[in-house]
């Protein structure tokens, strides 16, 4: 799919990744219908600090991914759907799992019920690497076991596999991606990297972290959006789930050292026994296989390995050390 009047719906378009998305997807030359989660002031997250010139061109739609009727009214005149929309806080998970059933499940059974119906030319649902749990293998490639170790990544699977059997039951042209850890400018204080940043950013030196020893491979935002585009134009992802990942493992510890030698400043890390995952809920491993992106899609991180991992937290903490950006977040309060 090319953009020559095509007429996207981003679900999840106010959050942090769907932002980001909905900009480059209009920079594009797509038609973009942006569908914001309703809330009564009126704000449509992110995208309100999007540039007005992009947000302009867009339709935005505020609505519910819980409301079946609601969904496939924003999808009427859409040529593709980018479902983005969903809870992804582990932590909250534990709190609500419930929630995450309706919206993570229901949500997506809504997106791919409007889609079979109104004869969408492709869907591009959201999975996540929490889906394959603590490696038992690297790097991960996309036959890894998956493995249900929070409320949150179990509704993901959950979700994956709908898409998957209307792939196979429907014939519906529904691809995955699967991206890792995603970082970057509009990040939620609840993920790691802002948690580090916005604290020494605020003049904190004790840096209050969980667990510093698992390993994750961060993946910085632009690539993401790339690999959703690179999906959404490839013909040949439909019915595949495809990781999106820079293939480069790194420490909680080892990021939170990188990112004060970044930031020039002497920190002393702390564990925040309310940040610790249960036991046997902790990822201790994740490392991504990323050669199935590069042979279907042609797509490979630009942020890649050492050296592009500093230079999107350079990125990064330019954005948070923006006085107007910081003060949007709470640095001294744990987020849920």
């Amino acid at each position: 799919m090319k953009p020559n009047g095509k007429k996207i719906l981003v679900t999840g378009a106010d959050g942090f990744i769907g932002s980001h998305l909905t900009e480059e997807l209009v920079k594009r030359g797509y038609e973009v219908k942006a569908f914001v989660c309703y809330n009564s002031f009126n704000s449509w997250g992110w995208l309100d600090h999007s540039p007005k010139e992009i947000v302009n061109q867009c339709e935005i739609f505020s609505g519910d991914i819980r409301d079946p009727y609601g969904v496939k009214t924003a999808m009427q005149g859409c040529d593709a759907v980018l479902h983005l929309a969903a809870l992804i806080a582990i932590p909250y998970s534990y709190h609500s799992p419930d929630t995450y059933v309706d919206t993570n499940i229901k949500g997506t059974l809504n997106v791919l019920q409007a889609a079979r119906e109104l004869g969408v030319e492709k869907v591009v649902h959201t999975s996540t690497s929490e889906v394959y749990g603590t490696a038992k293998f690297v790097p991960i490639t996309e036959e890894h076991p998956l493995q249900g170790q929070s409320p949150y990544s179990a509704s993901k699977i959950g979700a994956d596999q709908l898409a998957y059997s209307f792939y196979s039951s429907f014939n519906l042209p529904v691809s995955i991606i699967r991206p890792f850890n995603t970082y970057g400018p509009r990040q939620s204080a609840r993920a790691v990297i802002p948690t580090i940043i916005s604290q020494i950013a605020s003049g904190e030196r004790q840096i209050k972290l969980g667990s510093i020893h698992p390993t994750r491979d961060f993946n910085y935002v632009k690539d993401t959006v790339r690999g959703f585009l690179s999906i959404l134009e490839s013909e040949q992802s439909n019915g595949e789930v495809i990781n999106i990942g820079s293939n480069f493992e790194v420490s909680i510890g080892e990021t939170a050292h990188l990112i004060a030698e970044l930031m020039d400043a002497q920190i002393e890390i702390l564990t925040d026994d309310r940040r610790l995952r249960p036991e046997k809920s902790e990822v201790e491993r994740l490392w991504a296989d990323n050669s199935k992106a590069k042979r279907i899609l042609g797509w490979e991180p630009a942020y890649g390995g050492g050296e592009g991992f500093k230079n999107g937290l350079l990125e990064t903490i330019a954005w948070f050390s923006d006085k107007e950006n910081l003060v949007q977040y709470k640095a001294g309060i744990y987020n849920l």
